[in-house]
């Protein structure tokens, strides 16, 4: 037969038959219930700061986005309509595709080379406007007075002046 090593020794529990005081369990609850209320107290609080303060923030970030591209501060406020995530992209994006209803174009970068190409081009509409264009005598003449002797009697003989 298998032996046991259960004693009664082991039996000893640590129960109290006397009841819980009453008192005790109601000002506990009472002091649970008064620390939970101040700390919705202070959620509610540090909510309505941080609701504040992004407030501001998302008005500061919609302010410099609309001076920068120069367009009128009351836009900000249908940007803060539309616009949950305020950010400087997202603005930029909410303008490029309202910017028409206060007047208000996406302006298109322009590569270096191509604005030197468009100098150049403008300067040479200058230089052609005010030219004169040669006559068949001016351009003969010219023809004669840079030719060299044997040129001149080969214009001579073809009659090609």
């Amino acid at each position: 037969m298998a032996t046991s090593q259960w004693t009664d020794d082991d039996d000893d529990f640590d129960i109290d038959d006397a009841p819980a005081a009453p008192a005790n369990d109601s000002d506990l609850v009472k002091q649970l219930r008064k620390a939970m209320r101040a700390k919705e107290k202070e959620n509610k609080e540090l909510a309505e700061k941080f609701e504040a303060l992004n407030k501001v923030q998302r008005e500061r970030v919609v302010k410099e986005v609309l001076e920068a591209k120069g367009v009128n501060a009351k836009a900000a406020r249908l940007i803060m309509k539309d616009l949950e995530d305020v950010n400087e992209e997202s603005v930029s994006h909410w303008l490029d595709d309202n910017g028409d209803l206060f007047g208000y174009t996406k302006q298109v970068e322009a590569d270096p080379q191509q604005q030197a190409d468009l100098a150049a081009l403008r300067q040479q509409d200058i230089v052609t406007q005010q030219a004169q264009s040669p006559t068949s005598e001016m351009d003969a003449m010219n023809r004669i007075n840079n030719a060299t002797q044997e040129e001149l009697l080969n214009m001579i003989a073809s009659g090609n002046f």
